[in-house]
């Protein structure tokens, strides 16, 4: 079996972000030694069908990899259904993956980075993924480390392993007991302020999202997420045309990895970093997420 891990790339409508994220990929130093799965999702409007042809003319183009393998969708999945069944299909073959989305911009270290930390942390069970993507919260001085523990995942460039994956519980059967407990609700919200209402919706048919369940699930079982302290993913989906990213982007523009550097000093301890918790903290609360709205209401009428 390769030793990298596979990647997983999903994508819709839009062919000019989905050609910037492939070019950006293509330049990785383990590009050629990796596998792509591209999942195609179908039109969901007549209107669309156009754009997801000219998507799939393009798929067909691809090169630079080890192998570049397509699974077209004949209807419409949506992004939740498409990745986690993505996801699921490839771990039948594969004991871990990489999972991109099409308006992700990658550093050339960025699958050098994935790959190591999902062989540094495949053995440590309290790790359930691997985020290429992190906000620009600074630099500890108590530590050289190039990346640090939060408990809560992210959706922007990440990783897991399949016996991490194959627990989830996509139905999240205990929501009711949940909903009525406030301390659990309240260590939930630990992980960023928007989570449990996030999962509300998710449950309240609102909200059709893969990635609130997994870190709901993470938070469950005491999971933790790695994060590099300078992001390899630039999210580039911040548009018009966006189905699941809009508005203003300030808030999450990352300090980005320019160093190249294929070489890295993961942390000893598992476990929360203070500084990087706090400041993480700090940028999904209340009056980071208010600011943000004023700022994206701001551009919408400018």
């Amino acid at each position: 079996m390769n030793s990298n891990a596979p990647v997983l790339l999903f994508t819709y409508k839009r062919v000019y972000p989905l050609k910037q994220a492939i070019d950006a990929l293509q330049k990785n130093t383990l590009a050629k030694e990796s596998n792509l799965f591209i999942f195609s999702d179908g039109a969901k409007h007549e209107k669309d069908l156009a754009l997801v042809s000219e998507v799939r003319a393009y798929l067909r183009t691809i090169t630079g990899f080890k192998t570049v393998k397509i699974k077209e969708a004949p209807v419409n999945k949506g992004l939740a259904n498409s990745i986690i069944d993505g996801v699921t299909e490839v771990m039948k073959t594969f004991d871990k993956v990489i999972v991109l989305e099409d308006d992700l911009l990658t550093t050339p270290n960025f699958l050098t980075y994935m790959n190591k930390a999902l062989l540094q942390y495949q053995p440590v069970q309290e790790v359930y993924s691997v985020s290429g993507y992190s906000f620009d919260l600074g630099t500890s001085a108590s530590d050289k480390a190039d990346a640090y523990f939060l408990n809560r995942g992210w959706s922007w460039g990440w990783a897991t392993w399949k016996d991490r994956w194959e627990g989830v519980d996509w139905q999240v059967k205990d929501y009711d007991s949940f909903k009525h407990n406030k301390q659990e609700q309240k260590e939930f919200a630990q992980g960023g302020s928007d989570l449990n209402k996030m999962l509300r919706h998710q449950m309240e048919g609102l909200l059709d999202s893969w990635a609130i369940r997994w870190f709901y699930y993470q938070y469950k079982v005491g999971g933790l997420t790695l994060y590099p302290v300078h992001s390899k993913v630039y999210n580039n989906g911040f548009d018009d045309f966006a189905t699941h990213t809009n508005g203003s982007n300030k808030r999450y523009l990352p300090s980005l990895d320019l160093s190249h550097a294929e070489d890295f000093v993961f942390p000893n301890a598992v476990e929360k970093h203070p500084y990087y918790q706090k400041r993480f903290q700090r940028k999904m609360g209340i009056r980071a997420r208010l600011k943000s709205k004023i700022e994206s209401f701001v551009l919408k009428y400018i």
